[in-house]
């Protein structure tokens, strides 16, 4: 099939390439020419283990392209996937200027290409939207199609995790089709048969496309309440001198009534570009229908207790040198929206602590789009705050705050033996949870 992915940020670039290296034509569209050009020459824009590779493979083979021209992309085009971003609005609110701007981009350039043989177009979100956004705003853009094409319009939501994207790309827990278009939902099922027809297949759900658009919101809104869940026994635990990481660890072994055990550990707070804003824009989903919910307004409110408990830590330890190690909301990415410990680093610079940063994936000169713009507004003066290697970021230091549980960083950490340490992670080994110093964030 010849593909359309509109987006290349970490949904877009991870789906594009991987659609490409299962036989797929795919052209990659963003408006970003610095994207575009990074693609074309075999590279990603974004940070993600194994991404580079199959860029780079996809572009070789001939079946991987970007370009900013949508009537490019959409030349014969069976199908465009929407990866734009939906970031939060001032209230909370799901921002829908960039859906609204492809939508407008598809609906203008159809009409100067060619439809595909099969004269069907298949125009399928896969960015995170409220329910009811298909019907109400993609579906009336598309009422009357083109002479010569015949549209549908889908709801097709991506379960990618930063940091091992790929994989999951390959192996994503169910495909959902949200569509009540017999013909948009049998090019679907042709484009995802690579994960269907396989010894094991994974599962395929047909529904509707609020209830499609729904689930993504359910799924984050679940595991944003798992870590908030297990940090919150954490502080309460912690006073009682239990480890908390060890009762969680025998709640989660029980997968029939707790459901799963991922995210449900102590840790540092969460963050990244999904959590946060839907989270958000659950609760002004609810706020608009006058309807209370109250423990996603617990679940912000919990996790935002977890960066002022480990700050309030810090003011208390006495210290004026602090070094932080790892500042991306997950380890093995670079990316920095809504990270816990770019907030703990801009409010620990604000009450004047001199903080040091190291981050073995981080580079700034490689940062882009709203992952750009928002270290640009937390954490300006950056490139100042970074060292070039963890023994450089720990020299002098009298709080360390670990986030990421890479060897080199470890290695450094019990190396310099800190005097006072606060673990943001939950597993940097007994070498570093044997130090006198050491403390985690909720145990």
């Amino acid at each position: 099939m010849k593909v359309a992915v509109f987006g290349l940020g970490y949904v877009g670039t991870v789906t594009a390439a991987g659609l490409a290296a299962v036989g797929h034509d795919v052209v990659g569209v963003d408006v970003d020419p610095v994207k575009v050009a990074t693609v074309t020459v075999g590279d990603s824009p974004v940070v993600e283990p194994g991404l580079v590779e199959l860029v780079r493979a996809g572009v070789e083979s001939g079946r991987l392209s970007a370009t900013t021209s949508a009537a490019d992309a959409l030349d014969r085009a069976d199908v465009s996937l929407l990866c734009v971003g939906t970031p939060s609005g001032a209230q909370g609110q799901t921002d829908l200027r960039y859906l609204d701007g492809v939508l407008a981009e598809i609906a203008a350039a159809l009409p100067q290409v060619s439809p595909p043989e099969s004269g069907h177009h298949a125009v399928v979100v896969r960015s995170t939207v409220p329910p009811g956004t298909g019907e109400t705003r993609v579906a009336p853009v598309f009422a009357k199609a083109p002479a010569g094409w015949s549209i549908g319009t889908a709801m097709c939501p991506e379960f990618l995790r930063e940091g091992c994207a790929v994989a999951d790309f390959f192996a994503p827990p169910f495909v959902v089709l949200g569509t009540a278009d017999q013909q948009t939902g049998a090019a679907l099922e042709r484009l995802f048969a690579f994960l269907t027809n396989r010894p094991r297949p994974v599962g395929l759900h047909h529904t509707g496309i609020p209830t499609a658009e729904a689930l993504k919101y359910a799924c984050n809104a679940f595991h944003a309440t798992k870590v908030s869940f297990a940090n919150e026994l954490a502080r309460i635990f912690r006073g009682y001198g239990v480890d908390s990481r060890e009762v969680m660890e025998v709640f989660c072994a029980d997968t029939k009534l707790n459901i799963a055990p991922s995210y449900l550990r102590p840790g540092f707070a969460y963050g990244g570009s999904c959590l946060p804003k839907d989270l958000r824009s659950l609760q002004h989903l609810a706020r608009t229908l006058g309807v209370d919910a109250p423990l996603l307004a617990g679940t912000a409110q919990t996790n935002e207790l977890v960066v002022r408990d480990v700050v309030e830590r810090v003011i208390d330890s006495g210290a004026h040198r602090v070094a932080l190690l790892g500042l991306s909301f997950k380890s093995d990415t670079d990316d920095l929206r809504e990270s816990p410990s770019v907030e703990l680093a801009e409010r620990l610079i604000g009450k004047g602590f001199e903080v040091r940063i190291y981050d073995r994936i981080v580079n700034p000169e490689r940062l882009s789009g709203a992952n750009l713009r928002h270290v640009q507004e937390r954490l300006p003066h950056l490139n100042a705050l970074l060292a070039a290697d963890p023994a450089e970021a720990l020299e002098g230091a009298e709080v360390v705050l670990v986030a990421d549980a890479a060897l080199t960083i470890t290695t450094a950490v019990v190396a310099a033996n800190p005097p006072y340490l606060i673990d943001l992670h939950g597993g940097l080994g007994t070498a570093v949870e044997s130090l006198t110093g050491y403390t985690g964030v909720g145990w």
